[in-house]
């Protein structure tokens, strides 16, 4: 009788294992197939990252409906501040109409979407001509349960903290300045750096800038970056910081998503 027992419970957890890693399986094709697609629909040079989220896969294979799928493609071409890194999260994503393997012409309808487009302090202090910046998090950030004002963690828009050197303003020495950053209402692809003063104590570079100077050093941090087009066209919501990077969000709900939309020219 023991040993049938035994026997009993090794098939069963040899056939568990199966079944799990078939899903896997699965789950790992259909991620393979959704990067190329995506790759070839936007004329990337490399695959993203692409994830299905949800245990277990099959049954929502089966079910014409993805829970989650999150895109991720860093180190993409931008035209204005040299490369930037693009984010969408797929909430929902209903595949009546198409095959669970997606192919590049897809279109798919989506419950919710979050849209990202990310620039590293490098890239922005390129651009700015700070070629030494830092980007914080305002100082006294208000966090959720998720780490951040919003649900992937990104930080408000206003207070936020560069540090560098500003050698445009004619000053040779790291400042921290407090700058805020927003998207017009009759342009949201233009993102707005606006510095509104010299910051100094704990937490900063705690360089005193002579009056004569201010002005000057104020607006080596402000400054106007066009080109800021999230995946799938949607309108940034938010505008802030995660770590050390500059992140302008959109989230919809209720929409049809073309794949070959994810990066927008």
């Amino acid at each position: 009788m023991r040993k049938l027992l035994i026997g009993l419970v090794v098939t069963v957890t040899a056939l568990a294992i199966g079944i799990i890693g078939a899903d896997f399986g699965a789950a790992i094709y259909a991620e393979f197939r959704w990067a190329r697609s995506v790759r070839a629909a936007n004329d990337l040079p490399f695959d993203p990252w692409v994830g299905v989220l949800g245990f277990p896969f099959i049954t929502q294979a089966t079910g014409r409906r993805f829970k989650e799928v999150e895109i991720r493609a860093g180190g993409v071409d931008h035209p204005v501040v040299g490369k930037v890194s693009l984010e969408a999260t797929l909430h929902s994503v209903d595949l009546t109409e198409t095959s669970w393997l997606i192919t590049p012409q897809a279109a798919l309808p989506v419950g919710r979407l979050e849209s990202r487009i990310i620039v590293d302090s490098t890239h922005v202090g390129r651009f700015m001509g700070v070629k030494d910046l830092l980007v914080e998090a305002p100082p006294k950030e208000t966090n959720d349960a998720t780490g951040g004002t919003t649900e992937s963690g990104i930080s408000e828009g206003k207070g936020l903290v560069f540090t560098g050197t500003p050698t445009a303003a004619g000053f040779d020495k790291r400042v921290s300045v407090s700058v805020d950053l927003s998207t017009p209402e009759d342009d949201d692809t233009t993102l707005v750096l606006t510095a509104t003063d010299v910051l100094t104590g704990a937490g900063t570079a705690d360089e005193p800038v002579p009056d004569d100077k201010k002005a000057a050093v104020l607006a080596a941090f402000g400054t106007k970056m066009p080109g800021m087009k999230l995946p799938f066209a949607i309108k940034p919501t938010t505008e802030g910081a995660r770590g050390s990077d500059i992140i302008i969000e959109g989230i919809t709900t209720g929409v049809t998503v073309d794949l070959d939309a994810f990066r927008q020219r």
